[in-house]
């Protein structure tokens, strides 16, 4: 619940985020979620949602101890595993998707 309430604060009403709209297919830019974002007495998840030119990277570090994953189309068999002190930099792909239909 955590990260659609941040996504409906971000992007929802009286924020100063732009609208969550729909992006085009090939529109260039790579939103992001944090599915499950875990805010404790110890931690917290502040950046749970957001988007990505071409020209921009996200890099995160894992402080988790075991079972981290980061996966991106929903389907966990093709995971990376991201336990503590594993780096990942996120970007746009050079290469473009096609949709066929």
């Amino acid at each position: 619940m955590t990260g659609s309430l941040a996504i409906a604060g971000a992007f929802g009403s009286g924020s100063d985020s732009p609208p969550y709209l729909p992006q085009a297919w090939d529109g260039g830019a790579l939103r992001f979620a944090v599915r499950e974002p875990f805010p404790s007495r110890t931690s917290q998840a502040t950046l749970v949602c957001g988007s990505l030119e071409r020209a921009q990277h996200l890099n995160v570090r894992s402080l988790m101890p075991e079972n981290g994953v980061i996966f991106s189309d929903g389907i966990e068999a093709d995971r990376l595993d991201f336990n503590s002190g594993t780096e990942a930099q996120i970007t746009v792909a050079e290469r473009e998707g096609r949709l066929v239909v």
